[in-house]
């Protein structure tokens, strides 16, 4: 039996994450909590170490800045392409 995969907003990720603390603090096994969750405990360390002690909102500003960043850099890439591309048809190497 295969679990569909879900992807979790970065909200979702910081209420699960509340959610799991209260209930290890109110004395719940790990086991019961990762279940009712519905993630692995790799998820729930994944999470923990990425979005620690993050409020919502930080968690949604780190996704717009990574989102942000990876199209910076798409853009560095092709700007970069662009230039080596010019240079060699400048040589005269065509």
């Amino acid at each position: 039996m295969t679990k569909r995969r879900r992807r979790h907003s970065p909200q979702q990720i910081v209420k699960k994450l509340r959610d799991a603390d209260a209930m290890l603090n109110a004395g719940q096994d790990e086991a019961v909590v990762l279940q009712s969750l519905e993630v692995s405990q790799a998820t729930l360390d994944r999470w923990r170490k990425q979005y620690g002690g993050m409020k919502s909102e930080e968690a949604m500003r780190l996704k717009a800045l990574e989102d942000e960043n990876r199209r910076l850099k798409e853009i560095v890439a092709d700007q970069t392409l662009d230039i080596k591309m010019l240079k060699h048809l400048a040589e005269g190497n065509w």
